[in-house]
Protein backbone atom coordinates (compact mmCIF):
# COMPACT_ATOMS: atom_id res chain seq x y z
CA UNK A 1 0.00 0.00 0.00
CA UNK A 2 3.15 2.23 0.78
CA UNK A 3 3.84 1.72 -2.97
CA UNK A 4 0.64 2.37 -4.44
CA UNK A 5 0.42 5.89 -2.21
CA UNK A 6 4.21 6.82 -3.60
CA UNK A 7 3.48 6.23 -7.05
CA UNK A 8 0.01 8.16 -6.62
CA UNK A 9 2.09 10.95 -5.39
CA UNK A 10 4.44 10.71 -8.24
CA UNK A 11 1.55 10.82 -10.84
CA UNK A 12 1.97 7.40 -12.09
CA UNK A 13 -1.57 6.55 -12.52
CA UNK A 14 -5.01 9.01 -12.19
CA UNK A 15 -7.34 5.92 -11.08
CA UNK A 16 -7.26 2.78 -8.84
CA UNK A 17 -9.52 -0.26 -9.98
CA UNK A 18 -10.27 -3.49 -8.10
CA UNK A 19 -12.59 -6.35 -7.45
CA UNK A 20 -13.65 -4.78 -4.21
CA UNK A 21 -12.50 -2.32 -1.39
CA UNK A 22 -11.76 -5.44 0.66
CA UNK A 23 -8.98 -6.21 -2.36
CA UNK A 24 -7.09 -3.07 -1.67
CA UNK A 25 -7.43 -3.70 2.54
CA UNK A 26 -9.32 -5.22 5.17
CA UNK A 27 -7.72 -2.91 7.82
CA UNK A 28 -10.29 0.37 8.67
CA UNK A 29 -7.33 2.63 9.70
CA UNK A 30 -5.32 1.58 6.49
CA UNK A 31 -8.30 1.90 3.65
CA UNK A 32 -9.26 5.57 5.03
CA UNK A 33 -5.48 6.48 5.05
CA UNK A 34 -5.49 5.18 1.21
CA UNK A 35 -8.30 6.96 0.10
CA UNK A 36 -7.45 9.89 1.89
CA UNK A 37 -3.87 10.12 0.14
CA UNK A 38 -5.35 9.69 -3.01
CA UNK A 39 -8.23 11.80 -3.12
CA UNK A 40 -5.26 14.69 -1.61
CA UNK A 41 -3.85 13.98 -5.28
CA UNK A 42 -7.27 13.57 -7.15
CA UNK A 43 -7.23 10.27 -7.90
CA UNK A 44 -9.85 7.83 -7.88
CA UNK A 45 -10.76 4.62 -6.45
CA UNK A 46 -13.24 2.47 -8.69
CA UNK A 47 -14.09 -1.31 -7.74
CA UNK A 48 -16.90 -3.76 -9.66
CA UNK A 49 -18.88 -4.35 -6.32
CA UNK A 50 -19.07 -0.75 -5.11
CA UNK A 51 -18.36 1.32 -8.26
CA UNK A 52 -16.84 5.07 -7.53
CA UNK A 53 -15.91 4.46 -3.79
CA UNK A 54 -16.78 7.53 -1.88
CA UNK A 55 -16.62 8.41 2.20
CA UNK A 56 -19.66 5.97 3.12
CA UNK A 57 -17.67 3.32 1.41
CA UNK A 58 -14.84 4.03 3.08
CA UNK A 59 -16.51 4.17 6.57
CA UNK A 60 -18.49 1.26 6.37
CA UNK A 61 -16.41 -1.10 4.18
CA UNK A 62 -13.88 -0.50 6.61
CA UNK A 63 -15.60 -1.04 9.84
CA UNK A 64 -17.10 -4.29 8.07
CA UNK A 65 -13.65 -5.19 7.42
CA UNK A 66 -12.37 -4.99 10.59
CA UNK A 67 -14.76 -7.06 11.98
CA UNK A 68 -14.01 -9.46 9.77
CA UNK A 69 -10.51 -9.51 10.71
CA UNK A 70 -10.98 -9.45 14.38
CA UNK A 71 -13.49 -12.72 14.13
CA UNK A 72 -10.87 -14.25 11.80
CA UNK A 73 -8.04 -13.52 14.77
CA UNK A 74 -10.08 -14.96 16.95
CA UNK A 75 -11.43 -17.66 15.10
CA UNK A 76 -7.29 -18.71 14.25
CA UNK A 77 -6.57 -18.03 18.00
CA UNK A 78 -9.23 -21.00 19.17
CA UNK A 79 -8.03 -23.21 16.79
CA UNK A 80 -4.73 -22.86 18.02
CA UNK A 81 -5.19 -22.86 21.46
CA UNK A 82 -7.14 -26.21 20.99
CA UNK A 83 -4.02 -27.47 18.51
CA UNK A 84 -1.68 -26.84 21.89
CA UNK A 85 -4.07 -28.45 24.46
CA UNK A 86 -3.87 -31.40 21.89
CA UNK A 87 -0.30 -31.15 22.15
CA UNK A 88 0.26 -30.14 18.95
CA UNK A 89 2.45 -26.98 17.61
CA UNK A 90 0.69 -23.16 17.74
CA UNK A 91 2.67 -22.27 15.03
CA UNK A 92 6.74 -22.51 13.71
CA UNK A 93 9.22 -25.04 15.04
CA UNK A 94 11.67 -24.79 17.44
CA UNK A 95 15.28 -26.15 16.61
CA UNK A 96 15.36 -29.93 17.58
CA UNK A 97 12.37 -30.79 16.23
CA UNK A 98 11.25 -31.96 12.64
CA UNK A 99 7.42 -31.65 11.25
CA UNK A 100 5.67 -34.38 11.07
CA UNK A 101 4.05 -34.84 7.77
CA UNK A 102 1.13 -37.90 7.51
CA UNK A 103 -2.37 -38.05 6.14
CA UNK A 104 -5.15 -38.82 8.75
CA UNK A 105 -8.51 -41.23 8.56
CA UNK A 106 -9.80 -38.71 6.22
CA UNK A 107 -6.44 -38.35 3.81
CA UNK A 108 -6.16 -34.80 4.75
CA UNK A 109 -3.03 -33.29 6.34
CA UNK A 110 -2.16 -33.79 10.05
CA UNK A 111 -1.31 -30.20 11.41
CA UNK A 112 1.07 -29.54 14.21
CA UNK A 113 2.54 -32.95 15.03
CA UNK A 114 6.59 -32.55 15.73
CA UNK A 115 9.04 -35.12 16.52
CA UNK A 116 12.78 -35.06 17.45
CA UNK A 117 15.44 -34.34 15.44
CA UNK A 118 18.03 -36.52 17.20
CA UNK A 119 20.96 -34.59 15.61
CA UNK A 120 19.93 -31.04 16.21
CA UNK A 121 18.88 -32.61 19.66
CA UNK A 122 22.57 -33.60 20.24
CA UNK A 123 23.55 -30.04 20.09
CA UNK A 124 21.26 -29.20 22.61
CA UNK A 125 22.46 -31.24 25.07
CA UNK A 126 25.77 -30.08 24.21
CA UNK A 127 25.07 -26.81 24.56
CA UNK A 128 23.31 -27.12 27.92
CA UNK A 129 26.13 -29.33 29.04
CA UNK A 130 28.75 -26.44 28.29
CA UNK A 131 26.28 -23.71 29.90
CA UNK A 132 26.20 -26.30 33.11
CA UNK A 133 30.26 -26.57 32.96
CA UNK A 134 30.90 -22.65 32.86
CA UNK A 135 31.47 -22.37 29.50
CA UNK A 136 29.48 -18.34 27.94
CA UNK A 137 26.85 -19.06 25.64
CA UNK A 138 28.73 -16.57 23.20
CA UNK A 139 31.90 -18.88 23.31
CA UNK A 140 29.67 -21.87 22.37
CA UNK A 141 28.15 -19.85 19.36
CA UNK A 142 31.58 -19.43 18.26
CA UNK A 143 32.40 -22.47 18.71
CA UNK A 144 29.72 -24.33 16.67
CA UNK A 145 30.30 -21.85 14.31
CA UNK A 146 33.72 -22.88 13.78
CA UNK A 147 32.58 -26.45 13.16
CA UNK A 148 30.14 -25.13 10.63
CA UNK A 149 27.14 -26.52 12.59
CA UNK A 150 23.94 -24.66 11.28
CA UNK A 151 21.86 -22.54 13.95
CA UNK A 152 18.31 -22.66 13.98
CA UNK A 153 17.83 -20.08 11.33
CA UNK A 154 20.05 -22.39 8.75
CA UNK A 155 23.25 -20.31 9.04
CA UNK A 156 25.64 -19.18 11.53
CA UNK A 157 24.27 -19.18 15.78
CA UNK A 158 23.38 -15.70 16.40
CA UNK A 159 24.73 -13.75 19.49
CA UNK A 160 21.08 -14.22 20.88
CA UNK A 161 20.05 -17.73 19.41
CA UNK A 162 21.57 -19.45 22.62
CA UNK A 163 21.01 -17.03 25.77
CA UNK A 164 17.60 -15.58 24.32
CA UNK A 165 15.55 -13.84 26.55
CA UNK A 166 13.66 -15.15 29.61
CA UNK A 167 10.88 -13.34 29.77
CA UNK A 168 10.26 -14.03 26.35
CA UNK A 169 11.08 -17.68 26.35
CA UNK A 170 13.43 -17.30 23.71
CA UNK A 171 16.69 -18.75 22.68
CA UNK A 172 18.51 -22.59 23.51
CA UNK A 173 18.49 -21.92 27.40
CA UNK A 174 14.81 -20.96 28.00
CA UNK A 175 12.96 -23.07 25.45
CA UNK A 176 10.44 -25.34 27.75
CA UNK A 177 9.56 -27.25 25.05
CA UNK A 178 13.26 -29.30 25.40
CA UNK A 179 12.29 -30.36 29.02
CA UNK A 180 8.68 -31.37 27.45
CA UNK A 181 6.57 -28.53 28.17
CA UNK A 182 4.51 -26.73 25.45
CA UNK A 183 3.72 -22.84 26.41
CA UNK A 184 1.75 -21.10 23.99
CA UNK A 185 0.91 -17.46 23.92
CA UNK A 186 3.33 -16.38 26.07
CA UNK A 187 3.37 -13.41 24.19
CA UNK A 188 0.97 -10.19 23.97
CA UNK A 189 -0.34 -9.31 20.58
CA UNK A 190 -1.31 -5.78 20.87
CA UNK A 191 -1.64 -4.31 17.45
CA UNK A 192 -0.34 -3.49 14.11
CA UNK A 193 2.75 -1.82 15.14
CA UNK A 194 3.73 -5.44 17.08
CA UNK A 195 6.10 -6.19 14.09
CA UNK A 196 8.21 -3.07 14.40
CA UNK A 197 8.19 -2.76 18.59
CA UNK A 198 8.87 -6.44 19.45
CA UNK A 199 5.67 -8.26 21.78
CA UNK A 200 5.95 -8.33 24.93
CA UNK A 201 5.33 -11.05 27.64
CA UNK A 202 2.03 -11.67 28.51
CA UNK A 203 1.65 -12.29 32.45
CA UNK A 204 2.15 -16.51 33.20
CA UNK A 205 -1.85 -16.92 34.10
CA UNK A 206 -2.76 -16.16 30.39
CA UNK A 207 -0.42 -18.85 29.44
CA UNK A 208 -1.21 -22.19 27.57
CA UNK A 209 0.78 -25.20 29.14
CA UNK A 210 0.90 -28.64 28.03
CA UNK A 211 2.91 -31.47 28.70
CA UNK A 212 4.34 -33.59 25.74
CA UNK A 213 6.53 -35.89 26.96
CA UNK A 214 7.62 -37.54 23.47
CA UNK A 215 9.16 -34.04 22.72
CA UNK A 216 11.87 -34.17 25.83
CA UNK A 217 14.97 -33.65 25.28
CA UNK A 218 16.60 -32.49 28.23
CA UNK A 219 16.80 -34.18 31.42
CA UNK A 220 15.29 -32.10 34.55
CA UNK A 221 18.32 -31.80 36.32
CA UNK A 222 20.66 -30.26 33.91
CA UNK A 223 17.73 -28.01 32.70
CA UNK A 224 17.82 -26.63 35.90
CA UNK A 225 21.54 -26.22 36.29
Amino acid sequence: MQVLVQDAAAGRFDIVLSESMDRLSCDQEEIAHVFKRLSFTDIKIVTLSEGPVNELHVGLKGMMGALFLKDFADKTRRALRGRVEAGKSGGGNAYGYEVVRRLDAENQPVRGERKIDPVQAAIIIRIFNDYAAGKSPPASAKELNREGVAGPSGTDWGPSAIPGNPGRGTGILNNELYVGRLVWNRLLHQGPRDRKAGLPPQPGKSWITQDVPHLHIVGDDLWKR
